[in-house]
């Protein structure tokens, strides 16, 4: 998997049982889509691993996961902290005028007068909205209305035009 394709979507945070099952927290949206990706590269540190799912559900509140080759309780501990990464290219095709947040981050942020403001960094929900963190020679967090506060989004050409004062 390509470093640049990677996109994280959870984390191993515990076992399950004695079978080998992990406890998986989950960044997707809802939190069980991790299950339908596989495989998935674990990370830490200098540690990769390529593991297929073989089947996850509910449990609780969270999700686990059943992993190929992990068959006791001793294997599972051992990916406790793993990151879970997939490539990009097992995510289902956004739609128009969708993106993923993974798709957005990095992009140029620049006013309908063409004021640089920077980079997105990350993105954070709000409730009422999703909000874009950008750097640039100060934060900002700047409401991603599209059609109101984000005029246009061009993922090809890496920019993003906002309707933002470069003074707030």
């Amino acid at each position: 998997m390509p470093q640049q394709n990677q996109i994280e979507v959870g984390k191993i945070c515990g076992v399950f049982g004695i079978q080998g099952w992990v406890k998986v927290f989950s960044y997707t949206d809802p939190i069980d889509n991790i299950l339908s990706y596989s495989p998935w590269l674990l990370k830490n540190n200098a540690d990769n691993k390529i593991i297929k799912v073989i089947r996850g559900k509910f449990q609780g509140k969270g999700i686990i996961a059943q992993l190929e080759d992990i068959s006791d309780r001793d294997l599972a501990e051992a990916l406790i902290g793993f990151d879970i990464f997939i490539d990009a290219s097992q995510l289902p095709k956004a739609g128009a005028g969708e993106y993923y947040w993974s798709d957005l981050i990095g992009l140029v942020v620049e006013t309908l007068d063409g004021v640089s403001l920077g980079r997105i960094d990350s993105l954070m929900e709000t409730g009422a909205n999703d909000v874009i963190i950008v750097q640039g020679e100060k934060e900002r967090a700047i409401p991603f209305l599209q059609g109101s506060t984000i005029k246009t989004i061009d993922l090809a050409a890496g920019k993003m035009v906002v309707d933002w004062d470069p003074e707030f």
